[in-house]
């Protein structure tokens, strides 16, 4: 065991429409805006191993103590990557538990995310967001079933 403390502090997302993102985020899953940050390039560059200039927009939001920071950079190209799969190693999905799965399923194309309908039952489905990241919708009654969190 580690004499040291550790604390979750986020999970970062790089977009390529940091309102687009927003929207999507808070309008059909409920995060909270908290803060916004514009670090000084030379600090994020050295940080992050890309090159100056970026013009680093990071937006945070926050759900359920879960944050989520939305990158945006407003100096570089951003690229999009291959589509995950769920056997690359690395980050595969963020998981959510909503209390009407069939209801937000229906609004994720008009927050323009996307439904993947081979995944779809009765308590889970995998959208994707407006820039493909993967996330798992779970039926609130999944947390019923949990063991007590330690």
């Amino acid at each position: 065991m580690t004499e040291h403390r550790t604390v979750f502090n986020h999970v970062g997302l790089c977009v390529r429409d940091t309102a687009r993102s927003r929207r999507f985020y808070e309008g059909l899953l409920g995060f909270q805006f908290w803060w916004d940050l514009e670090p000084p390039d030379n600090m994020t560059s050295a940080l992050i191993g890309l090159p100056e200039p970026l013009g680093v927009k990071a937006t945070y939001l926050v759900r359920d103590g879960f944050v989520l920071e939305l990158m945006d950079y407003s100096k570089r190209e951003v690229h999009v990557g291959s589509e995950r799969l769920m056997d690359q190693v690395g980050l595969t999905h963020i998981s959510l538990s909503v209390s009407d799965l069939p209801g937000v399923l229906e609004q994720v194309p008009e927050f323009g995310g996307e439904v993947l309908h081979g995944s779809v039952s009765a308590g889970a489905a995998m959208i994707r967001d407006p820039d493909g990241q993967l996330l798992e919708l779970l039926a609130d009654g999944w947390l019923k079933a949990l063991p007590p969190r330690p």
